[in-house]
């Protein structure tokens, strides 16, 4: 019988290891995103960096979300929309999507965009509640995942928010 446990035991630590090394190597074109006040300070300044191209995800008028990308990566995507910003015209995106996130009782928060090794790629700008996912294709180019349609509805009205309680 103690062999038996034993035996389950060994069985069991194998597989964990296994399915261990088997997730580790899905996820390890993963990248992250990792809160940060520089990011949010970039974003609510209204600079625009010059090594950086600026995506928006959702209505121009206020984005669900604002990213920016390092110049040396390519995002792969037809859901992001690249924008050619100044200063005016982060200030009037960041402005609208502050005025937006009030109205639904949220702030809006900075990220720096991380690769799979914990390199810094790029800025994110939105809500806190904005999922997202972050990517490098074998290609070498970024995969970012948009925020929903529905982000800046209210809980009452049947947005994002209702559906994670």
């Amino acid at each position: 019988m103690k062999f038996l446990r034993v035996l389950c035991f060994a069985v069991a630590g194998l597989t964990y290891m296994a399915a261990s090394a088997g997730a580790a190597e899905v996820f390890k074109s993963y990248g992250s995103i990792r809160p940060s006040d520089e990011a949010a300070a970039v974003f609510e300044s209204h600079s625009v960096l010059p090594d950086y191209r600026y995506y928006v995800s959702g209505a121009d008028l206020y984005p669900n979300a604002l990213i920016a990308l390092e110049k040396g990566h390519s995002l792969d995507s037809d859901l992001w929309k690249e924008r050619k910003l100044k200063p005016e015209d982060m200030k009037e995106i960041v402005g609208n999507m502050q005025s937006k996130a009030l109205e639904v009782g949220e702030t809006l928060h900075g990220f720096d965009i991380l690769d799979p090794t914990g390199k810094k790629i790029g800025l994110w700008y939105s809500i806190l509640r904005a999922p997202t996912y972050v990517r490098i294709e074998e290609n070498g180019r970024v995969v970012i995942g948009t925020p929903p349609i529905d982000l800046w509805q209210r809980p009452e009205d049947g947005g994002l928010h209702r559906r994670w309680r």
